[in-house]
């Protein structure tokens, strides 16, 4: 089974950063090549269904210890298994929300690498701006990467210990201490980790990926049409000047409409996932800042966690920020072309107005900025991220205080 290949537009593979890389092995959110053969398609639909049985398991073994200790009312072992659990509830909404939208993922990839990624071919500079941006989710990554090495690093310890750990907190139905039982779910215990954590940072760097070269197509359509522009005001060919700006601005108008038709896409597409990204978001950072808190050494892969979720979120924010930006100063790109000296130097009175219409009607049709959004109901922003950042603190907070009350008793 091949995974679907990113290509551009003359058919060159595209170099993919290397989260994307790692990403695009997970066999659960990553879809399929359109060349890839009826009978394997049903098996790669076998394994997801097997993937998500799996995460059925760990649903129910996390969520019984959940139940067992809150029930003892012990909230430091309670907020142990939380991180994981919460995890794992939201990549099991993501990982449906994607299996039921298979196809129409991988079509919208061959839209976005075919054209909207900016080829570092044709256009270098802007392609190093717009990899610049990704420099810190890049980072981000790694610590994901920490995170799920700190894990994986733990079934070494329980053999030196002679101890029979799983990786997270878990509590099955039945006895897992026969060597034969508790290997298959040790194994699985892996499988979940890296697929989660594959998850986390790979989707992430998808999304802010399509923004930044979103935004830097936005970019590059302004300084194509200032440059034109020039060369028009340069020419001064007076009979035609109008002429010539009218078709400047409705080629520049087609592209314009292609650009923001895949961003209604993108938004189709990530809307519901974003939403549950940041739904979890605050109790997650809640959670691992209170472990954090409470005993940095030896809980350092809840500080390393909570430090990628943080950054992950005013990352993503920003870059959402700047295509707000970019989109919202499309109305005043097309009010600066220059149109009142083209008027005064043209000498046909009719394609003079024809393009003062034209000029108010690209206005009017960039008169609202795009944003990303969850569901209508947020928008992905650095705004956005500071709230959940200071709701996880408003969390935390009543957390310490209940545990001092506990103590004080």
């Amino acid at each position: 089974m091949v995974r679907y290949v990113p290509r551009l537009a003359d058919g060159q593979k595209v170099k993919l950063a290397w989260p994307l890389a790692l990403f695009r092995l997970n066999h659960i959110f990553w879809p399929l090549d359109p060349s890839t053969e009826k009978w394997a398609r049903y098996l790669d639909k076998i394994l997801a269904v097997l993937g998500c049985l799996i995460f059925m398991q760990h649903n129910d073994a996390e969520l019984r210890y959940l139940r067992c200790e809150a029930g003892n009312r012990n909230m430091d072992a309670f907020l142990t298994g939380m991180p994981t659990y919460l995890i794992l509830v939201e990549a099991q909404f993501r990982s449906l929300h994607i299996l039921l939208h298979f196809e129409e993922l991988q079509k919208f990839l061959q839209v976005f690498y075919a054209n909207i990624y900016i080829d570092p071919r044709k256009e270098p500079e802007m392609f190093r701006r717009v990899d610049g941006k990704m420099l810190i989710n890049r980072c981000v990554s790694a610590m994901y990467g920490a995170v799920i090495s700190g894990y994986l690093i733990s079934p070494v310890f329980s053999l030196i210990n002679k101890r029979k750990d799983f990786l997270y907190s878990m509590i099955f139905p039945f006895n897992s201490d026969p060597l034969h039982i508790f290997v298959p779910l040790l194994l699985s215990n892996v499988w979940v980790g890296i697929i989660i954590d594959s998850m986390m940072f790979g989707e992430t760097s998808l999304l802010c990926e399509l923004i930044v070269h979103l935004n830097g197509s936005y970019l590059l359509l302004k300084r194509d049409l200032e440059l034109a522009i020039e060369k028009i005001l340069a020419a001064r060919e007076r009979p035609f000047m109008a002429k010539q700006l009218k078709e400047l601005i409705i080629k520049t108008l087609r592209k314009n409409v292609a650009l923001n038709k895949f961003g209604q896409q993108l938004e189709a597409q990530y809307t519901l996932r974003v939403f549950i990204m940041f739904a979890f978001a605050a109790g997650l950072l809640c959670a691992l800042s209170f472990k954090a808190y409470t005993n940095p050494m030896a809980n350092y892969i809840y500080a390393i966690w909570f430090g990628a979720k943080t950054v992950e979120l005013l990352s993503l924010g920003k870059i959402g920020t700047d295509l707000a930006y970019t989109t919202d100063s499309l109305s005043s790109m097309y009010y600066l072309t220059h149109w009142e000296k083209i008027l005064e130097h043209s000498t046909d009175p009719k394609e003079n107005l024809r393009l003062f219409k034209l000029i108010n009607l690209a206005i009017e049709m960039n008169s609202k900025p795009f944003y990303v959004t969850g569901l209508k109901y947020f928008r992905v922003s650095l705004q956005t991220g500071l709230k959940i950042l200071q709701a996880a603190f408003s969390y935390f907070t009543f957390l310490t205080s209940m545990q001092r009350r506990q103590m004080s008793n």
